[in-house]
């Protein structure tokens, strides 16, 4: 059995803030042509035009955090997998452990700069654990609107303010706080306040 090393080299650790926000639409595209979708057919279960599709895949317009999410479920694929910038899917659950390293990871920018980071280490099926980081003014549905999705939903929030709304009324939360819900009621999030907000999410899919 070889050993590694305890110590990473030095240099690896500028790429551990890495965005690779550039690669969305082509993994975006790899997880559609892998699942044996057209673009028209996404479009159709998504209700925009294979157009704006198009344009999500190629790079030319980033998804909000609503139209990633619309895209992953309509495609069955985990959300945490347009993480990996490989073509292929994720890996199945890994039989011993799953393993990530620090200078390994980074970050996808969505619309608004919303950034999303993956913390799981690798893809797990039913769960989604990321970390998200919404500028100031940034939100997570493009619309004015509420929107909803599959699984049910756990957030804490590490730093800043975090709003969500729902239907029926409204919840700030600040550092500390933290908040569940399922995911079909609606609801948006977004950030009010000057400073950035960072919450960790985790998304059990199934559960209602």
């Amino acid at each position: 059995m070889s050993s590694a090393p305890a110590v990473d080299p030095p240099e690896l650790d500028d790429t551990r803030s890495a965005i690779a926000g550039d690669g969305v639409g082509e993994r975006l595209r790899a997880l559609r042509v892998s699942r044996g979708m057209s673009a028209r057919d996404l479009a159709g279960r998504l209700g925009i035009s294979p157009s704006a599709v198009s344009q999500i895949e190629r790079g030319v317009m980033q998804p909000s955090v609503s139209r990633l999410i619309a895209i992953t479920d309509a495609l069955d694929v985990p959300l945490t997998s347009v993480f990996d910038p490989s073509g292929a899917p994720s890996p199945a659950t890994p039989t011993s452990f799953g393993l990530r390293r620090a200078e390994h990871d980074a970050a996808i920018e969505l619309d608004d700069g919303v950034l999303f980071r993956r913390i799981s280490p690798v893809a797990t099926p039913g769960v989604d654990y990321f970390e998200s980081t919404y500028p100031p003014g940034a939100t997570a549905h493009a619309d004015a609107g509420l929107f909803r999705h599959e699984g049910y939903e756990v957030g804490t929030v590490i730093s800043g303010e975090l709003t969500v709304d729902f239907d029926d009324e409204r919840v700030v939360l600040r550092a500390g706080d933290a908040i569940s819900y399922p995911c079909s009621r609606p609801h948006r999030l977004h950030n009010t306040s000057d400073e950035p907000a960072v919450a960790r999410w985790l998304i059990v899919h199934g559960a209602h």
